[in-house]
């Protein structure tokens, strides 16, 4: 296995760690194909690089087993978008102006965003805006999972936030989102944010319906 090759394994556990959580070298090595000895080898590299963390953990039968998570210096490989400028200058901002003035940047780039992306709208069905909506999240660095519900509506899951330290101190920046996507889906969609990255979560998840 060549170099190349291997940074691109380990790259690929790296995003499965992120999007899934912990787990264990027979869960990656049955998702990756490949076996677990070679698993193992990309993990010692990335531990050794400090980019993951091992704990045992107690099973009801069987032996105790190994599984594998993402560390804090793991989580800047990933989209961030200057966030540390950015929230710097809302902190100065909102000392200044106050916080109703930190919101209306906001609202004011959520306007821009839905004019920016609402003509990829115009013309297509509730399911196609929804694919819609998931290629415009994850081309913005959102690692967008998109799950059928099988009810005619749709789980959209991001497990990436690249603006998630100012999402963090400025919840309103999650409001945004939520109107900017019902906005953008239009009134035949229903648009429930059920799980929030900001708040805790493990990802935001948002669960979108046919509107009746």
């Amino acid at each position: 296995m060549n170099q190349e090759t291997d940074v691109s394994t380990r790259r690929v556990i790296l995003t499965m760690l992120k999007t899934k959580g912990a787990l264990s070298v027979g869960d990656m090595s049955k998702q990756l194909g490949i076996t677990e000895m070679a698993v193992r080898r990309h993990l010692n590299t990335l531990e050794r690089d400090n980019l993951i963390e091992s704990k045992l953990v107690r099973q009801a039968m069987g032996r105790p087993s190994h599984l594998y998570s993402l560390t804090p210096n793991a989580d800047d490989l990933f989209p961030k978008k200057y966030q540390h400028l950015a929230l710097e200058l809302l902190e100065e901002l909102e000392a200044s102006l106050g916080e109703s003035n930190v919101n209306l940047l906001f609202e004011r780039r959520k306007e821009r965003l839905i004019d920016r992306y609402g003509e990829r709208m115009k013309d297509k069905p509730f399911d196609g805006r929804v694919q819609e909506l998931a290629e415009i999240q994850n081309a913005n660095g959102y690692m967008v999972e998109l799950e059928s519900t099988g009810d005619g509506g749709y789980l959209l899951k991001e497990y990436n936030c690249p603006i998630s330290q100012v999402a963090n101190q400025y919840n309103h920046a999650c409001q945004c989102e939520l109107v900017m996507f019902q906005r953008l889906l239009g009134p035949e969609a229903e648009v429930e944010r059920k799980e929030c990255l900001a708040k805790g979560g493990g990802k935001c998840t948002y669960a979108i319906r046919p509107n009746p």
